[in-house]
């Protein structure tokens, strides 16, 4: 609710002044309101328009999209807040003087309506930023209600003052009533910058840098005012991750030392210069040394994953062997082409190259007839269902049927799945029976051949290691992949960013005469 009321406040005062500034001019100048109240009115139609129609769009999008939304809007916020507070800290002296100045000349020009478009476009102005601030802190905040109700104080309190203003009862020293809501809007954004972060972990997009850092469940208890101030009005959150902590001493510390830092030591325009580009070379080579620095992550080299049965007994082995990978059970071995695999995910690795490979099974050996003795052992001991010793004597035709496939998942040369099946099915006709009849068989001939449906698995623990190892890596990979690439680049747009300031600068810098830049914050307009 505080969060809400400083932002209701200070934005709806901003676009106060502005209105109440314009209307004191007009009425001096005997001019009638009226074009300018239609302005404003319009602009604030529209900018609650504006954010009910990103409420509802947000509401209506599903949950991947909603965190993404979101995190746009916080980090929108952010930068329109940053933008506002640095604007505002040097303009709030000489904001009055400077608009009685555009008004005069549009009034010079025979028309209010200039002045209008210039009340309305403020009004729409700060209007949207509110929007767009009161949605992000709203998607923070634990109580819609509550932080709706610290919006609207804020904003009435902000139409009194601007009122109050207009009317010439109230003089209110701007510089310092900006200089003092920009410390509290300065750590605002950065708690949305904060949630923002996490909104985009949570859609999907931003997956490094989420180590736990520090717990402040003790401080941040909920149901408690300072747990309310740390999460709802700071944005911190319990279990901030390493990369919201960087993000949030970063924008605070930059952010603060532009706004406050003493005006006194700052340096004059020519040592201005070198400290912009002296930032700019530093920032640029921060980014050579991440790029380079960061190396990747280490694969993991090609592995034998242990096969067992379906009674968990040692079956053999499989091991990847250049193209292809070598299955060898029961002292057998075959080779199972790797090409052209299926992008897959299996338990917590993702995307994992899985292959499939039909198996062919020999049945030239097997016994074209069979007696009712070996038909009992191959079906375990027991008659098939149906038969008996009398009606059904045999011998009988035997038809044998097989099929089977294996298929095997890996990643960087880690076997991480593994599954072989072979079933035999035996139609047997003829020997009393009126028609054929099919049996799953699952034994040994009486000459001591082996037939049977079986299958065969990785060993559970040597697969729970595999893919461990697999998601270590891949989390591994991202986190290095990360700041190498996107801290790299992060740091070269803010090196490109202070080189562009300075250029524009040094565009229309004279020669230093010795003498002092004069300031032009010296002086202080009331209202």
């Amino acid at each position: 609710m505080l969060a809400t009321f400083i932002i209701g406040l200070r934005e709806g005062l901003e676009a106060a002044l502005i209105v109440g500034i314009i209307a004191a001019f007009l009425r001096r100048n005997g001019r009638s309101l009226r074009p300018m109240a239609l302005g404003v009115a319009a602009a604030v139609l529209l900018s609650i328009a504006v954010g009910v129609v990103l409420a509802v769009v947000q509401q209506h999008l599903p949950q991947a999209a909603q965190e993404t939304m979101e995190a746009i809007i916080g980090l929108v916020a952010v930068v329109f807040v940053t933008t506002m507070v640095l604007w505002m800290i040097t303009h709030a002296r000489s904001m009055k003087g400077e608009l009685e100045a555009h008004a005069n000349q549009a009034l010079q020009r025979g028309s209010t309506w200039a002045l209008t478009a210039m009340a309305f476009l403020a009004v729409l102005k700060e209007g949207f930023e509110t929007s767009v601030f009161l949605l992000a802190t709203f998607s923070a905040s634990g109580s819609a209600a509550f932080a709706a109700t610290g919006a609207a104080l804020g904003m009435v309190v902000s139409a009194a003052l601007g009122y109050g203003i207009y009317r010439g009862g109230i003089r209110l020293n701007l510089a310092k009533f900006f200089s003092f809501t920009a410390a509290f809007l300065i750590l605002v954004a950065a708690g949305l910058l904060v949630l923002s972060l996490r909104s985009l972990h949570e859609a999907g997009w931003l997956n490094a840098g989420q180590q736990r850092t520090v717990d402040l469940s003790a401080i941040a208890a909920q149901n408690s005012v300072l747990g309310a101030l740390v999460t709802g009005v700071l944005g911190i959150p319990p279990d901030p991750r390493l990369i919201q902590v960087i993000a949030w001493f970063a924008y605070v510390i930059v952010v603060g030392a532009l706004v406050y830092w003493p005006r006194s030591r700052r340096p004059g325009p020519a040592a201005a210069q070198r400290l912009r580009w002296s930032i700019a070379a530093a920032l640029g080579l921060g980014a050579v040394a991440l790029l380079l620095a960061v190396p990747a992550a280490p694969r993991t080299g090609p592995t034998t994953l242990a096969l067992v049965d379906a009674s968990g007994a040692p079956a053999g082995s499989v091991t990847l062997a250049g193209s292809g990978a070598t299955v060898t059970l029961d002292g057998a071995s075959t080779t199972m082409p790797l090409a052209a695999g299926a992008n897959v995910n299996v338990a917590s690795v993702v995307g994992a190259r899985q292959f499939t490979q039909d198996l062919t099974l020999a049945t030239g050996d097997l016994p074209a007839t069979l007696t009712l003795t070996e038909l009992v052992a191959l079906n375990g001991g027991r008659l098939p269902a149906g038969m008996n010793a009398q009606r059904t004597p045999g011998p009988f035709a035997a038809a044998w049927l097989t099929s089977g496939s294996r298929t095997l998942a890996e990643l960087d040369g880690q076997i991480v799945d593994f599954a072989q099946s072979q079933k035999v099915t035996l139609s047997v006709s003829g020997g009393g029976l009126a028609s054929s009849r099919s049996v799953n068989i699952s034994g040994t001939l009486p000459g001591g051949a082996v037939v049977s449906s079986s299958s065969v698995v990785g060993d559970p623990d040597a697969l729970l290691a595999a893919q461990g190892a697999v998601a270590t890596y891949q989390t591994d990979q991202v986190e290095r992949d990360f700041w190498r690439h996107a801290g790299s680049l992060g740091l070269a747009l803010a090196a490109l960013a202070v080189a562009a300031a300075a250029l524009w600068h040094g565009r229309g810098q004279r020669p230093s005469t010795g003498r002092p830049a004069p300031d032009n914050h010296t002086a202080l307009i009331r209202h």
